[in-house]
């Protein structure tokens, strides 16, 4: 017998197919589910283990349906015996021993039980032998673990989690005895004790679990009272939907899995009312992207792909579309031309008119500002000292190096990775790997795709930027312009040091802000998901408050104080930086003469008395300077008064160079 029963059991092991075809769920750092998918017959049916219900369920559970389930192998025989006595002496089927563990084969398997409309013994028979067939193979709390993922709760719900969600908005680990006997009644006739449409047969069904319960000692007097006092639900309500662009993507990755995602649940939460508080005050109701990355472990910690998710284009993924990040990858150019120790933050470096072959790039004011520094020019996002910086640095090794770091730039068509226009934003990113890239500058350089899950092992880091030129940039960026309307940091950043630069996109269609502390990296990225032009809102105004509020939501920082790479050069001017490093400005044809400062059509503005220094590139010889037509003896100017002037410069072969500049008195 014990051969045979051996080998029936190999012959007709226990169908696991429908226990093992649950829904998707993709969770958070912690385990807390963010959101749950239906499975393909359309069931919510969550995965739900013995440590994920509360202790007064399962001991209401076990009094209700099976006392002596933790004793014997599959089968009661005393409720064997009870139900043939039941049977011999009414000459029907009154009850059926049913344990939990017979019950969990039968949901196994429902098509195999469903043999007619009445129970019948061959029935039970055979339930019995599939009970035993669990009891053998699995242990007590596994089998008890495929009861409560599969128990029919009523719809399309299926499983204590499932049905604890759907009428309590909460995980079943935290049910009161009231939601506790609810949940264990509604499976003896799921349709007919459905709170949501029957809630007086459900209370009557708990109310028969909570005596079942006082009788057993599951529960004292003053918690059943306390129980039947409180009303059942009346509606079901929806399951959990956080980050639920991120979710859909993931889903997509592992159908039918558990997805542990290192969002943390708070952070989520937090960013996701942000983003609705700012659209909400803002006429035209833009999308807003949020993703913010812990720094000390690369991982995203969240993900805000979009404001409104049921609304018009609102599933689109806004975290992972690619845009024009307008000026926001500038840092990146610095960085690499500060690492080749061809630039410095204090280097000079010409803001003027260059046509570079038939593009002739402009700032957004349409004006120009001469020679400046490159920490000036960084943190005024001036053109075309980026496009210059970017000419050094070689825009196809900018490509590979964003590339190497995790990125994925798209480009126009045609556009082999030659065009100096990736300076300002023709090459495309998604704020995730703008995430990536900014937090490898907080990471000292060292670069790599932000981390998600966490089932997968990250990439490792690479470094592709030496710690100097990134403490560089960090630098400048950290005493860029606040926007308009903030005189200081909000409340709350003040002890942070928060690195950042804004971008955008021509058109108007996509306005940045991002930006990196010690501990996080943030990157905001406001427009309409369907490409619409937004006229004047640069990322400065509709992105960068976004950012500094989103930084007020996370944890404050470790603020431990790192002292800079011992290979920084720190200099008071140019001047005492090497001849290499000093100025980079448009390479001139040799002999050639050209005025680099003032540039054409510049508007100064002095006080009074108040030098212009005048430089020139290129020509022979000692060179002369002529001011409307008079010459001056030495290279500083000082103008008599405001107007247009000529400016004008002749070196020795006769070759000449003359620009028209407006003189502006400065208000005091």
């Amino acid at each position: 017998m014990l051969a045979g029963a051996l080998a029936l059991d190999q012959l007709f092991p226990p169908n696991l197919a429908r226990y093992n075809d649950r829904s998707t769920e993709i969770v958070d750092s912690n385990g807390r589910l963010l959101r749950a998918f239906t499975t393909a017959d359309g069931k919510w049916r969550l995965k739900t283990a013995v440590d994920d219900v509360d202790p007064v369920y399962l001991g209401l559970l076990k009094a209700y349906e099976d006392r002596r389930f933790d004793g014997h192998w599959g089968v009661d025989p005393l409720a064997v015996a009870r139900a043939a006595e039941q049977w011999i002496n009414r000459g029907r089927i009154v009850s059926g021993a049913s344990t939990l563990s017979m019950q969990a084969a039968r949901l196994l398997e429902p098509e195999l039980f469903r043999i007619g409309p009445r129970r019948t013994l061959g029935t039970k028979i055979l339930q019995s032998a599939r009970a035993l067939q669990l009891e053998w193979r699995y242990s007590k709390r596994e089998v008890l673990g495929i009861y409560l993922t599969l128990a029919p709760m009523g719809g399309n719900l299926e499983g204590v989690r499932a049905a604890s969600f759907a009428y309590f908005g909460k995980e079943p680990k935290h049910l009161n005895a009231a939601e506790a006997a609810l949940l264990v009644a509604i499976p003896q006739s799921p349709e007919r004790r459905r709170p949501d449409r029957s809630p007086a047969a459900a209370q009557a069904a708990r109310e028969r679990v909570l005596e079942r319960g006082l009788q057993h000692e599951v529960i004292d007097a003053s918690l059943a009272n306390l129980a039947s006092s409180r009303p059942v639900p009346n509606r079901r309500l929806a399951m959990p939907l956080h980050a639920p662009h991120l979710s859909a993507w993931l889903a997509g990755q592992s159908p039918g899995t558990v997805v542990p995602t290192t969002i943390r649940f708070e952070l989520q939460a937090a960013l996701l009312q942000l983003a609705r508080e700012e659209r909400g005050r803002i006429a035209d109701r833009p999308d807003i992207a949020i993703v913010a990355v812990d720094n000390r472990t690369g991982t995203v910690v969240a993900w805000q792909g979009g404001s409104d998710y049921f609304g018009r284009a609102g599933q689109v993924d806004l975290v992972r579309a690619h845009r024009s990040p307008g000026s926001a990858l500038k840092p990146l150019i610095y960085a690499m031309a500060f690492d080749d120790r061809v630039l410095h933050p204090e280097s000079l470096i010409e803001d003027v008119p260059v046509r570079f072959r038939d593009w002739l790039p402009r700032n957004f004011d349409r004006d120009h500002q001469g020679a400046v520094t490159v920490r000036r020019a960084l943190q005024q996002s001036l053109n075309v000292p980026a496009v210059l910086a970017l000419e050094k640095v070689g825009p196809q090794r900018f490509l590979s190096t964003l590339r190497t770091a995790g990125a994925a730039p798209g480009l126009p068509p045609g556009d082999t990775g030659a065009s100096l226009g990736i300076a300002l934003g023709s090459a495309t990113v998604s704020p995730l790997e703008m995430a990536g890239l900014y937090a490898g500058l907080a990471r000292g350089g060292e670069f790599a795709p932000p981390m998600i899950r966490r089932d997968r092992a990250g990439r490792e880091p690479v470094r592709l930027i030496g710690p100097a030129a990134v403490w560089y940039v960090g630098d400048v960026l950290a005493e860029a312009p606040l926007p308009d309307g903030f005189a200081n940091l909000p409340v709350g950043l003040r002890e942070r040091r928060i690195a950042y630069k804004t971008g955008t996109s021509a058109g108007f269609r996509d306005a940045w802000a991002a930006g990196y502390s010690a501990n996080w990296t943030v990157v905001v990225w406001v427009g309409h998901a369907d490409g619409t032009s937004r006229p004047g809102q640069l990322g400065r105004h509709a992105a960068l408050p976004v950012l500094f509020k989103a930084f007020s939501r996370l944890p404050a920082e470790d603020n431990i104080a790192k002292p800079p790479p011992t290979d920084v050069l720190r200099v008071a001017s140019w001047r005492d930086l090497p001849v290499r490093m000093r100025s980079l400005g448009p390479t001139a044809e040799p002999g050639s003469l050209r005025i680099a400062y003032p540039p054409a059509d510049a508007r100064i503005e002095l006080a009074a008395r108040e030098a212009v220094p005048l430089t020139a590139k290129g020509g022979k010889g000692s060179l002369r300077w002529l001011i409307d037509g008079r010459p001056i003896d030495s290279t500083k100017w000082v103008p008599d008064g405001p107007g247009l002037v000529r400016v004008a410069v002749v070196d020795e072969a006769g070759h000449s160079s003359a620009v028209t500049v407006r003189i502006v008195e400065r208000r005091q």
